[in-house]
């Protein structure tokens, strides 16, 4: 038999997940005996990791898990409907600064780096410090810093602009074009960003779609990968035109790549975490186990599911990555 097309097998896989959650939730709530034939009969026909997500139900409101690979869709759930990205969108951030800069170049930390809003995530820079670019990179992915999104933000927009003294405000601007471009180059269709940093504005958003194939380019990015991967980093970091470095240190928000937390997921690589109230707890994750790699997009989770809601999409997703029956939307 010829594997089946897109919409085709899409539709078949979602009659699946949808019989799987009414056969499983008819019979536990119903007390009856024959609920955990019921369960085995689903796993026998839509495999175990489907019945699970199936009768544990996610609480994110747009979720998707993909084939790292070959982009191909494994589990969707209002995938394509705008959603708030919150700091998630610092993957497109990052992977612009690996992508426009060198590693070793040096970055002056303007003003940009001061607060704008008092309860944003920062990774503690000050004004006048110099950095090299990839220790900004895991300043920005690492405890989510603001401050340091916004400097990636200044530094290239002023480049694009070919203007080293244009304002910070104009040269964030510049940068979200650059943003926008790379979006689109990754194939996000109903993807704006306004900011580096992903604090709220109404005209930010994305889709979990549209974030997994920037995800998805992102993690094509050998620098990347490193960067999102690391639990711990330590940069140097200088002020301009003074001798002698301090050391700043930064943990890794994403408890599924801590070894100590609850949430550890063995065989995670990455990627971002995200909170705003608007865009809710959200976390685009990866890993990988037995040659198969899948990205994994959670949205407007709560602050207890966000993790569960991560963990589910990429047990599911590594248990079908690669198969026939994954298919592509």
């Amino acid at each position: 038999m010829k594997r089946e097309k897109g919409a085709t097998a899409m539709k078949r896989l979602a009659a699946a997940f949808g019989i799987a959650l009414i056969v499983i939730a008819a019979f536990q709530a119903s007390g009856s005996p024959y609920a955990s034939k019921a369960r085995s009969l689903v796993e026998r026909t839509v495999g175990t990791a489907v019945s699970t997500v199936a009768s544990g139900g996610l609480q994110a409101e747009y979720a998707l898990v993909i084939d790292a690979e070959t982009g191909k869709t494994i589990y969707a759930k209002n995938e394509r409907e705008r959603a708030y990205p919150a700091s998630t969108t610092k993957i497109v951030t990052a992977l612009l600064a690996l992508e426009l800069g060198k590693p070793d170049e040096l970055v002056t930390v303007g003003d940009e780096a001061l607060p704008e809003d008092p309860e944003e995530s920062r990774a503690g820079l000050k004004p006048g410090q110099r950095l090299k670019l990839y220790d900004l990179v895991e300043a920005a992915l690492l405890p989510s810093g603001n401050d340091a999104a916004r400097t990636i933000a200044v530094h290239f927009g002023r480049k694009a602009a070919g203007d080293p003294q244009l304002d910070e405000d104009a040269a964030q601007r510049e940068f979200a074009k650059l943003m926008n471009k790379r979006a689109k180059k990754a194939g996000a269709t109903n993807t704006r960003f306004v900011n580096a940093s992903g604090l709220h504005d109404p005209n930010h958003y994305t889709t979990a779609r549209d974030i997994a194939l920037i995800a998805k380019d992102a993690m094509a990015n050998k620098l990347f990968r490193q960067a999102v991967r690391a639990t711990d980093y330590t940069a140097s970091t200088g002020a301009a035109g003074a001798g002698g470095f301090a050391k700043a240190a930064w943990s890794n928000t994403n408890q599924l790549l801590q070894p100590g937390s609850a949430h550890y997921f063995e065989g995670a690589t990455g990627i971002k975490t995200g909170f705003t109230d608007q865009a809710g707890y959200c976390l685009v994750s990866s890993a990988s186990k037995g040659g198969k790699s899948v990205i994994a997009v959670v949205l407007r989770s709560t602050s207890k599911d966000v993790y569960p809601d991560a963990k589910k999409l990429l047990e599911l997703g590594l248990g079908t990555a690669g198969d026939p029956a994954a298919t592509k939307s």
